[in-house]
């Protein structure tokens, strides 16, 4: 969904020609799975960090994107949804060695030429999960980007709706409802997506340990506990997503089960192929734009598979030799708080999934997928204080099982993949310390409006003055 396309109205011909399209690309997957023809060098490294931006006084969004990407002229940002959101994306990396600090300097320069150009126009730049100065009026089809893919996706999803208005219902410590005719809500939540390139003999393994995952990832990320002044989930981020774009499957199915933004429902079992036949078979074509390439270059399914937003997403690539690659997509993590917690919970992801991926015991053989979905929910609603049911049929604290068994479990899947032991070290000792404290996001938005106060502007202050200081999350002071 990151580029932009030519038109934003479409014909019942547009749309059967994609159809068409799509299924011819969808055969030809299957021969490429079935050939192995993916690419099967060592594992790579990536992440895009979505982020926003704010006025230097009261930290309310400032809808200057389009000005903002000019002055920065970087390929590696792009705009987003809103007019107050961008994103940048990092040149991928071998996982090993030294794999974080090149991760985490290329960021760093990245994010301080941001700031230079964010700074010629009057803002500042701010990576939280959810804005908490952002307001219901600015979610507004008036701050959308200047992009037709966006018009496009708007329109298609409230014809599919057939014009009812989307109904925003979380039940958190407090109590939002209200109603939005259109898709702007998406665009308060901004995310720390983690990439890894990885071999197709691995591949299921690695995206169910993901899901397996997805539970810890989001008790040890979450960072968006307040919106529209309201205290709701540890994580609001994951209920506010998945009813943004509430728009379902063919037919009957419209609001029915099957959701574009999910956490899925059940494993994969023999090939990541499965997810790209539920794709033709479950999701109507939302955006058929006709990009007129050859079919190996998968682009109409690789389109359509970008507006399926599950939660762990297989991806299709090409790298610069035109060889084709399989990626998975960790979409869980929220972004901040700063750019060494985000390479830091990076740097545990990597290290946990491979070495679950490649225990001799097969984790999802032991723990059913009903549990693994049921604790991603009870991380997002409740953080580190959630109770998960784990291997063994046993249960955990949040908390205790990721600095008891799942940290370990990192410290040797960095082992096998070849990162340098110094690098490990750093790193996974900033998730360590974040646990011994006890601390993320959320828990520190939270004790500082306790003390302070429900001041969404002077808690944006505090923590962006804390973020731009550089020190880790577990080192602020409230």
């Amino acid at each position: 969904m990151g580029e932009e396309i030519l038109n934003s109205q479409f014909s019942a011909e547009d749309h059967a020609r994609f159809q068409r399209r799509l299924e011819e690309e969808t055969r030809l997957l299957q021969q490429y799975f079935d050939e192995q023809k993916f690419s099967a060098d060592q594992p790579v490294a990536g992440f895009e960090l979505e982020a926003w931006l704010v006025d230097p006084d009261q930290f309310r969004p400032r809808g200057i994107n389009e000005r903002f990407l000019q002055q920065l002229n970087d390929p590696l940002a792009s705009p987003e949804l809103a007019s107050f959101n961008f994103e940048l994306n990092n040149h991928p990396q071998p996982l090993s060695g030294h794999v974080f600090s090149r991760m985490q300097h290329e960021l760093k320069q990245q994010w301080r030429q941001c700031r230079e150009a964010a700074q010629a126009l009057d803002a500042e730049l701010l990576m939280i999960g959810i804005l908490p100065t952002v307001n219901n009026e600015d979610l507004s089809l008036g701050n959308m980007s200047d992009m037709a893919r966006y018009r496009a996706l708007n329109r298609e999803a409230l014809r599919r709706r057939k014009g009812k208005p989307l109904v925003f219902d979380i039940n958190g410590r407090e109590h939002l409802h209200i109603a939005h005719r259109d898709v702007m809500l998406e665009s308060a939540t901004t995310s720390f997506q983690i990439h890894m390139q990885m071999r197709q003999s691995l591949s299921v393994r690695l995206f169910n340990a993901s899901l397996i995952l997805s539970a810890p990832m989001v008790a040890l990320t979450a960072n968006s506990p307040f919106l529209f002044r309201k205290d709701l989930w540890d994580e609001t981020r994951i209920p506010l997503f998945e009813q943004a774009v509430a728009v379902g499957g063919f037919e009957d199915a419209a609001f029915g089960p099957i959701h574009r933004v999910s956490f899925g429902d059940g494993y994969v079992r023999e090939s990541l192929m499965e997810c790209f036949i539920d794709n033709r078979e479950h999701y109507p074509v939302l955006l058929p734009v006709d990009f007129n390439e050859a079919p190996q270059q998968l682009h109409h399914l690789r389109f359509h598979n970008g507006t399926i937003w599950r939660w762990n997403r297989p991806l299709i690539g090409f790298d610069e030799a035109g060889e084709i690659h399989l990626r998975l997509e960790q979409r869980v993590a929220p972004a901040g708080p700063t750019i060494i917690d985000g390479i830091a919970n990076a740097a545990f992801f990597y290290g946990a999934v491979y070495a679950l991926a490649t225990a001799e015991d097969i984790p999802e053989q032991s723990l059913a997928f009903n549990h693994v979905r049921d604790n991603f929910y009870a991380a997002a609603r409740r953080g580190l204080d959630a109770s998960f049911n784990w291997l063994e049929e046993r249960q955990w604290n949040a908390q205790k099982l990721l600095m008891d068994v799942l940290l370990p479990l990192a410290h040797s899947g960095l082992q096998q993949l070849g990162v340098a032991t110094t690098e490990s070290k750093e790193y996974l000792q900033i998730i360590e310390q974040r646990l011994e404290h006890g601390i993320n996001g959320a828990r520190w938005q939270r004790a500082w409006v306790e003390k302070h106060g429900r001041d969404m502007s002077g808690l944006t202050g505090a923590y962006l003055q804390r973020q731009e200081s550089g020190d880790p999350l577990h080192e602020w002071t409230i």
